[in-house]
């Protein structure tokens, strides 16, 4: 089995920065790639940002310029730095992870989510 924790999550002011992580871990000969999303209050749950193996991670548009994906592949670990957060980022933030596990099953794991406020 593969699980998937995010980690980072807080209350921050406007204009302040959040680093987030996710670790996978379980039976996992590999992961094809790692993404996060996020799902605002009273919204349906959107993509933020999405990093295949061997390629640069992709932003959905606002999040570019303020967001910065990166990933430790030795850690099956992703970061999503955000900076210049603003009230409109507040919501949940999931990490998604998807490969094949050590039964060469694949799999496509959510985390539980992270919160994050934007709020003076």
């Amino acid at each position: 089995q593969v699980q998937v924790v995010e980690s980072g999550g807080g209350l921050v002011q406007p204009g302040e920065s959040l680093r987030l992580s996710c670790v996978a871990s379980g039976t996992i000969t590999g992961i094809y790639s790692m993404g996060w999303h996020r799902q605002a209050p009273g919204k349906t749950r959107e993509l933020v940002a999405l990093v295949r193996h061997g390629e640069d991670p992709k932003y959905v548009d606002f999040a570019k310029g303020r967001f910065n994906m990166s990933r430790d592949s030795a850690k099956n670990t992703a970061y999503l730095q955000m900076d210049s957060l603003k009230p409109e980022d507040t919501g949940v933030y999931y990490c998604t992870v998807d490969g094949i596990g050590d039964d060469y099953q694949l799999f496509d794991v959510w985390g539980q989510g992270t919160p994050v406020t934007v709020s003076s």
